[in-house]
C-alpha cells in the first residue's frame, strides 16, 4: 500500500494534482479571523453585542445586512483589503507558502480573498494566472499554475462571495468557476488544506463531486482525494471517508507546524 505521500506525489509528478487552500494557512500568516471581520461590521452598523452574539448573526448573514444598509460592500471590501494585507517580508518567511510553491501543483484552487498565494509565486519567480471570472478562465494559457479565486478577489468586487445571498446564489454550482473546478476535479488528485471543513458551501460542493463519481458507475476509478486536518476527527473522518475523501491528521499539536511536517513529507516522496 502506498503511502499518502507517496500517492499524492505521484500524482504531482504526472501533474494530474490540485490544491485547495483555505483560511487556516492565510491566518497562518496573520491575517485576522472573522471575528474581527463581524465585530468590524457590527460596530459601523451600530448593532449591539446582544443583537451580534444570536447564533444566526454568522458574517454573511452581516454582511447581507451591511449591503442592504450601504447599498453595496464597497467599503467593506476597502477595509478587508486594507486590514487583511499581510507583508512580502511575512509571505517570505512562510514555511508553508514555500512549500506551496515548491511542491508545483497545476492547479490551486483557494476560498481566501488576499493576495498571499500570488505573493509567494513572486517572490519566488514562479509564473501563475490568477482565475476569479469567466473572463479570467477565457485568457488562461497553459504552462502555468493556475490560482483560481474560488470566493472571489479583492481586485473585482463583483466576484465576491461574502454575504448570504452570494452563498446562495453559488449553492446551484452552476457558475463558470464550479463548471471548471467539477472538470479540473474530475481527473485530478485533490487535495484540501487549511479548512475546519465547517464551511457548508465546500461540503456540499465536495458531496456533488461525490455524488457525479457516484451516479457515473466508475465511482472505482476516481482518484484518491485527501483532507489535512490538524487534529483526528472521528466524526468527519467518517462523513468526508463516505464521500470518498481520505482524511489525515497531523502529528503535532500546533497545527501550523503540523501542516509544514505534512507537506514537507510529501515533497520528500517527489
Amino acid at each position: 500500500m502506498q503511502s499518502v505521500f507517496t500517492q499524492i506525489a505521484g500524482s504531482l509528478k504526472e501533474r494530474r494534482a490540485m490544491l485547495f487552500v483555505g483560511a487556516g494557512v492565510s491566518m497562518s500568516v496573520g491575517l485576522p479571523s472573522w471575528q474581527k471581520l463581524i465585530d468590524y461590521m457590527a460596530n459601523d452598523l451600530g448593532l449591539d453585542g446582544e443583537t451580534v452574539g444570536m447564533p444566526d448573526a454568522t458574517y454573511q448573514a452581516l454582511a447581507e445586512y451591511y449591503r442592504l444598509k450601504h447599498g453595496s460592500i464597497a467599503s467593506l471590501r476597502s477595509w478587508m483589503d486594507r486590514e487583511w494585507a499581510v507583508s512580502r517580508e511575512k509571505v517570505e518567511r512562510s514555511a508553508i507558502h514555500k512549500l506551496i510553491v515548491s511542491l508545483d501543483f497545476p492547479i490551486i484552487y483557494t476560498t481566501n480573498y488576499d493576495r498571499n498565494l500570488e505573493v509567494a509565486f513572486e517572490i519566488y519567480g514562479r509564473p501563475f494566472v490568477k482565475i476569479a471570472n469567466a473572463k479570467d478562465i477565457a485568457k488562461a494559457s497553459g504552462g502555468q499554475t493556475q490560482i483560481v479565486k474560488y470566493h472571489g478577489d479583492f481586485d473585482d468586487e463583483a466576484s465576491l462571495v461574502l454575504a448570504e445571498t452570494d452563498y446562495f446564489d453559488r449553492l446551484s454550482f452552476d457558475s463558470p468557476l464550479d463548471v471548471k473546478f467539477r472538470a479540473d476535479a474530475l481527473g485530478r488528485t485533490i487535495l484540501f488544506i487549511g479548512y475546519s471543513m465547517s464551511d457548508m458551501n465546500i461540503r456540499l460542493l465536495l458531496h456533488r463531486l461525490w455524488q457525479t463519481w457516484r451516479l457515473s458507475g466508475f465511482e472505482r476509478d476516481r482518484p484518491k482525494s485527501f483532507v489535512f486536518m490538524p487534529g483526528s476527527n472521528v466524526v468527519q473522518e467518517a462523513v468526508l471517508g463516505r464521500w470518498g475523501l481520505n482524511v489525515v491528521s497531523g502529528a503535532d499539536e500546533n497545527p501550523e507546524q503540523a501542516l509544514i511536517a505534512f507537506l514537507a513529507k510529501i515533497a520528500e516522496a517527489k
